[in-house]
């Protein structure tokens, strides 16, 4: 009896053993894709990173101040939320635009010029004097933001080695939750000094470090290798067109996932300042909350992909988010309030992770600037009234009351990605340094 609890203890504190080391193990690879980064790799990666991530900050500088501006410009939010529509509208016309010129010019210039274009007109906002030229601005800035994500994705992509995509896919797609991270630690320090017109101009100035950053990195060697072959506008629109079937499902999976994403987050920080009457500093909590939520989410479930497989991994997330609904929509406290964000945008990032090295994966090497892209921001155009339509129904059904709203767009907008992302495919860890 003795020597068999011995052995028990011996086997328990061994498989105690086991468990660290490999957890242990887990968290040193976590850290080892870094370091078999070579230094043009990383900094390439972090100039894509950095570049999307202020792409989504001064986006979401938006989305924190539709409050403001509803007050500023004498309108309901329903009608301050066109905004939100005609940046997001804009995104397939910037997709398109200078994905056919990363196809064609180069990734690295592209996304240089890219970065001026969005941080020109985000300058432009601050200064509109009525609601129709903000309008005329934000669509034009929304014109720059589309063109990011496609460029800066097939740029890090065509750069960084096949081993540990899923990781870097979910940290490349969380540059957009640390720009709201950011946004919301700007808005909650700096709104009640400088008002919503300086949100805007302070979301202008870090673009200069990106195009610093860009300015010492080269340009995608698989460009650069069949830069010839590619260098005719013809051959990119024919290479478009000769996968249409490819483009529509792509195109319906990113309507079904920028429903997911703006759908739990364009109106949010609204709901917690109308229904719930917190101050910009409480809301700013609370959104830097469920943003830490959301990076971590979206850099586990893009790194597990690598194990389970894309879509596996997608769905899982996407259904996780249905059972988050009644804390994230319905309490009333700021710290369940901050629990339900962080868990929901956990799961929606979670999925979000996985996108962008699916879809760079799904896409024909000869115009992977362009089709991921903007299939992209079409899924975003064909979303693009979320937030309009979700305040309307507020406004006329609810009477102001945003939670059931929210609620039941959660339950189905996680259905469809999950659904959508079922019918497709996958083609996890394929070589993306050769065209």
């Amino acid at each position: 009896m003795l020597a068999s609890a011995v052995l028990r203890r011996k086997d328990n504190r061994a498989e105690r053993s086991i468990l660290s080391g490999e957890s242990s193990a887990e968290g040193m690879e976590f850290i080892g894709h870094f370091r078999r980064l070579t230094p043009l790799q990383r900094n390439t990666f972090l100039a894509c990173f950095l570049g999307w991530s202020l792409d989504a900050f001064d986006f979401f500088i938006l989305i924190l101040c539709v409050n403001a501006l509803a007050t500023q410009f004498h309108e309901r939010v329903s009608a301050i939320s066109q905004a939100i529509f005609w940046t997001l509208a804009m995104r397939p016309v910037g997709a398109f635009l200078f994905g056919m010129m990363a196809d064609r010019f180069g990734r690295r210039r592209t996304l240089i010029l890219n970065i001026i274009t969005y941080s020109m007109f985000e300058l432009a906002s601050a200064f509109a004097p009525t609601l129709k030229i903000f309008l005329i601005t934000r669509a034009l800035f929304g014109v720059g933001m589309g063109g990011e994500w496609g460029v800066g994705a097939a740029f890090a992509f065509e750069t960084l080695p096949a081993e540990g995509r899923g990781f870097f896919s979910g940290l490349l797609q969380e540059g957009y939750v640390v720009g709201y991270l950011m946004a919301a630690v700007v808005y909650g320090t700096l709104f009640p000094i400088f008002g919503w017109r300086g949100m805007f101009v302070i979301g202008a100035i870090p673009s200069a470090l990106v195009i610093y950053m860009l300015m010492k990195v080269e340009e995608s060697p698989a460009w650069r290798q069949d830069r010839v072959v590619r260098n005719t506008l013809w051959r990119l629109l024919w290479d478009i067109l000769s996968h249409a079937g490819l483009f529509a499902f792509l195109a319906l999976l990113m309507f079904a996932f920028n429903s997911f994403s703006h759908g739990t987050q364009d109106l949010y920080p609204t709901f917690l300042q109308r229904n719930l009457q917190f101050t910009p500093g409480t809301t700013s909590i609370i959104v830097i909350v469920y943003n830490v939520g959301a990076l971590l989410g979206g850099i586990l479930f893009g790194t597990w992909s690598e194990r389970f497989g894309r879509r596996r991994t997608i769905v899982l997330a996407a259904l996780l988010a249905i059972p988050v609904i009644p804390l994230w929509a319905f309490s009333h406290s700021v710290g369940v309030l901050a629990l339900g964000g962080f868990l929901m945008q956990f799961m929606v990032q979670g999925a979000w992770g996985v996108i962008p090295a699916h879809l760079n994966e799904l896409s024909p090497p000869a115009v992977r600037a362009t089709l991921p892209g903007l299939a992209y921001q079409v899924g975003n155009f064909l979303s693009s009234w979320n937030a309009v339509i979700q305040a309307k129904l507020v406004e006329t059904h609810f009477g102001g009351r945003f939670p059931p709203v929210l609620a039941g767009t959660v339950l189905l907008v996680a259905a469809l990605v999950a659904v959508v992302t079922l019918i497709g495919k996958e083609q996890r860890g394929m070589d993306m340094t050769k065209m």
